[in-house]
């Protein structure tokens, strides 16, 4: 008889693609470092075939790049890429909030004030992890609104890229205390049915580039403007 909870089939490829993502959140994989094929295959116990078919798949996700002779690089993340993520991010965004508006009930904003207020005590508890998960939580809560899989899978890509090489120990609090403000403000606009105003302040301060700047060169430990 069937369940309705099934064993989640993985392939030796998804494992060995989950393993390297493991080791990139953990930095045991170093940005500026090269991949030994042969040395990463045996020190996995697999073959080149499924390591080299997971490496493509982070090639295209740009946390690597194969090069030819089967060199590869691994890809450290740059201010440029980083203002790049921002602007696609916002603007991608921004576009499913406001096309939310005859979709994401009053029950979701509420939700989502009660996950920026579990945001806030999550920082006064010092719950990194925590904090992270109801960040996303959040924004998923407009997001799961849109049903372009393709929108939706670029904006959860662009935001592995910004979390996840490497994911950091802990947070800048300066900055998330900052982001929980914003989030209440986004709530406060949509409480006032003002979904224009919400998505545009999402796209042109939650997530600019310029606004948040001075915080992203800390976070990132990158060189202020007078150093770069």
């Amino acid at each position: 008889m069937k369940t309705s909870e099934q064993p989640r089939y993985v392939s030796l490829r998804g494992q060995v693609y989950d393993c390297l993502h493991d080791e990139l959140l953990s930095g045991a994989l170093e940005a500026g470092g090269r991949i030994d094929l042969d040395a990463l295959a045996s020190r996995l116990g697999v073959s080149r075939t499924p390591l080299r078919e997971a490496l493509i798949i982070l090639d295209a996700e740009g946390f690597v790049t194969i090069l030819p002779r089967s060199r590869i690089v691994i890809n450290a993340l740059s201010l440029d890429d980083i203002r790049d993520l921002y602007e696609i991010i916002g603007s991608l965004e921004g576009s499913v909030l406001f096309q939310a508006r005859e979709k994401l009930a009053p029950e979701a904003v509420a939700r989502m004030a009660e996950l920026n207020a579990g945001m806030s005590r999550a920082l006064d508890g010092e719950d990194w992890d925590g904090f992270y998960r109801l960040n996303l939580e959040f924004h998923g809560a407009f997001l799961a609104c849109s049903r372009n899989a393709t929108l939706l899978r670029t904006i959860d890509l662009a935001k592995k890229r910004l979390y996840d090489f490497p994911k950091k120990k802990g947070l800048l609090t300066e900055w998330e205390r900052a982001s929980v403000i914003e989030h209440a403000q986004i709530v406060e606009r949509l409480d006032a049915g003002d979904f224009r105003a919400a998505a545009e302040f999402v796209r042109d301060v939650h997530w600019s580039f310029r606004v948040q700047e001075h915080f992203i060169r800390r976070y990132y430990e990158l060189p202020g403007r007078d150093e770069a």
